[in-house]
This record gives C-alpha cells, sequence and structure tokens, in this order.
C-alpha cells in the first residue's frame, strides 16, 4: 500500500495572523502520515515582499522589493549521510523567530500588494516535494500621539476665485474650508468647516467635500499607475449670485483604511485628501481645495495625556475586540479592486 500524508499545516500560535514589526512569528509545522516515510528534510521560508507590476506579459512592467527572506532547515541535516525515518502518526516541528523592525503593513490593490506568508517542503528521498504554505499579516502602526502635533489642530485652506467668463457676468467666490484638525483613524469623523460667499452673477450648482484615497504604484523610479477613489461624500446644493452657504461641522467618516503611505515600502504610496470643490453653473472650470490629512491607526488620546487616559478611546473611534489588537480588521481585501478605476 502506497505511503499516505495525511496533514501537512503551517500553524500558527497567534490565531488571528495579524502580526507588529519586532514582534516574534511563531509556530509549528504540523505532519500526520499514515505509513513509516524516510523523509531527506523539512525546509522552512518565511518571505515578506512587495510587488508593482502592470501590463501584458510581453509588455509588462515589474519592480520588486524583499523584506524578508528567512530560511531554516526544521528536519534533516546537510552533513546527514542518509533520510530521516518519520513513524506513522503525528510529527510537530516548532519554528521561532522575530520579525524585521520597520516592516510595511500588509497590502492588497490593483497594480501591487505587500504580502507576507511561510513556506514549508518536505522532501521525500524518492524525490516526491510535499509543499505548503500560509499567509499572515503585518501591521506597522503609526500613532498619532508621536506624530507632528500640529496634526492635532485645526487647519484651514482659502481660496479667492475670479470668474472670467464676460458673456455670464464676473465677480469673485470667496471659500475658506477647515479640519478640526490633521489627523485621524478608521472609524472617526472628520468635521468640515465651509464659508462660501458667492460675489459673482453665476450660480454654484453644488459644493462638495470628499474624502479620496490616492495610491501611487512606483517601478523603477518612476509612477506607473495611479489610483484615486472617493471614499465618502458631503454635497450641499445650489448657491444663488450674492449668496452664501455655511457648513458646520459637517461629518465624513473614516472606513476601515491602511494607513497613510506604507512606511518601509518604496514601490506603493498611500495619501488620503479631503478635497472641497465648488461647481458653477456655467462653461467655469471648478474651484477645488486640497486638504492633506494622516490616517494613522492609533488615535490621539486625552489632552492630559496621563497613563489613566493613555487607553481612553473616544466615543467616535471603532472599539477593538477583547482578544486583538486595534484596529481589529485589515483592509486587505478591496471590494473596489476589480472595478475599472479613475487613473491620474
Amino acid at each position: 500500500m502506497p505511503r499516505k500524508l495525511l496533514k501537512f499545516l503551517i500553524i500558527f500560535d497567534n490565531t488571528s495572523l495579524l502580526y507588529f514589526p519586532g514582534q516574534f512569528l511563531s509556530g509549528r509545522v504540523l505532519i500526520e502520515l499514515q505509513d513509516e516515510t524516510p523523509a531527506l528534510g523539512l525546509h522552512f521560508h518565511v518571505v515578506g515582499e512587495g510587488v508593482v507590476r502592470n501590463g501584458r506579459r510581453q509588455e509588462r512592467t515589474y519592480d520588486k522589493e524583499n523584506y524578508i527572506d528567512f530560511r531554516m532547515r526544521l528536519l534533516g541535516d546537510v552533513d546527514q549521510g542518509g533520510p530521516a525515518i518519520l513513524s506513522p502518526g503525528i510529527h510537530s516541528f516548532p519554528f521561532k523567530l522575530g520579525l524585521p523592525l520597520g516592516l510595511p503593513s500588509t497590502f492588497l490593490g490593483r497594480y501591487g500588494w505587500i504580502q507576507f506568508y511561510c513556506k514549508a517542503a518536505l522532501r521525500e528521498n524518492n524525490g516526491i516535494i510535499h509543499k505548503n504554505h500560509q499567509v499572515f499579516i503585518v501591521m506597522n502602526p503609526i500613532d498619532l500621539n508621536l506624530e507632528k502635533p500640529i496634526l492635532a489642530q485645526p487647519f484651514t485652506c482659502e481660496v479667492e476665485h475670479k470668474l472670467g467668463v464676460v458673456c455670464v457676468g464676473g465677480g469673485q467666490i470667496k471659500c475658506r474650508v477647515s479640519l478640526d484638525r490633521g489627523g485621524y483613524v478608521p472609524g472617526e469623523n472628520i468635521l468640515v468647516t465651509a464659508f462660501i460667499s458667492n460675489y459673482s452673477n453665476v450660480s454654484i450648482k453644488r459644493t462638495k467635500a470628499s474624502l479620496t484615497e490616492t495610491i501611487e504604484y512606483l517601478a523603477r523610479g518612476k509612477v506607473l499607475q495611479t489610483e484615486k477613489r472617493e471614499l465618502a461624500v458631503l454635497v450641499r446644493g445650489k448657491i444663488r449670485p450674492g449668496g452664501k452657504d455655511e457648513w458646520h461641522n459637517e461629518s465624513l467618516y473614516v472606513p476601515p483604511l491602511p494607513p497613510t503611505n506604507l512606511h518601509g515600502c518604496h514601490l506603493i504610496k498611500i495619501s488620503y485628501d479631503v478635497f472641497f470643490v465648488i461647481e458653477p453653473k456655467s462653461m467655469e472650470k471648478e474651484i477645488k481645495l486640497q486638504l492633506p490629512i494622516v490616517l494613522a491607526t492609533y488615535p490621539f488620546r486625552n489632552n492630559s495625556g496621563d497613563a489613566a487616559n493613555a487607553n481612553t478611546w473616544p466615543e467616535s473611534v471603532l472599539k477593538p475586540d477583547t482578544h486583538t489588537h486595534y484596529p481589529s480588521t485589515l483592509p486587505i481585501f478591496r471590494p473596489w479592486m476589480h472595478e475599472k478605476p479613475s487613473e491620474a
């Protein structure tokens, strides 16, 4: 009767599969055999890589960088003369290694990804090689309390725009937009305040505030592709000539998202902005104000900053589950990936 491999698994001690740079990645490779099996070796490989690619195979632009490339032999010795004999039953081979500091967060996009996984290969003496792999998730956290203090302060953007279509009237449109601060985490609300004065003879069709994500994929030092996506939108209606409109702490909700940039990765750049757009009701181009923000992992603490408040979560923040670190979910799957993107 032929030999049969009943189980060949890579099992992590951390069942959530979520790790932070500097933590230990530990677990075991579990093998269950039906028969006695001579094995030349059990090889274990931990991989972390960033990949960007685009185009068909013949014309593909490709770039890659490695973050982890760790190999170890869990069974067998280079100097060993013959195969190791594995008896029928269950065999467990433990592994443990420290993840390097500065690893980028796991990310999956249309034109590139950052991925971490383990591979195991059991080699029999008859040439048969059994293989398995298991992914794990890395989150490189950004703590707003360790970023520039200015991110905790409100900031403002202003514009005065002169309409130039003489046949439909001239005049100026003045706009001032403010955000309650410059740094946020998923689950919070961005509070938008705006004052719009229409001193022109042209009606404003509508005003809009949007939270926008921009992802740049770089290959060989050049931007290969750019994705832009509106994540949350607020719209207000018409402003007549000579009229005014005011926004008072209107809320843009921040959904689960990767943090700004991907620290440690040089191929994929992520940025977030709040755009405030004024659309005149004529042939005039829209007026757009751009307010860049930082999305992080850990929110601002209370101003007192004492130890008691260090673990206090604002009411607007998604609370972590009891047995997981914040954030409790990592958006490695992006539902819009298979939609047609708007490319810059």
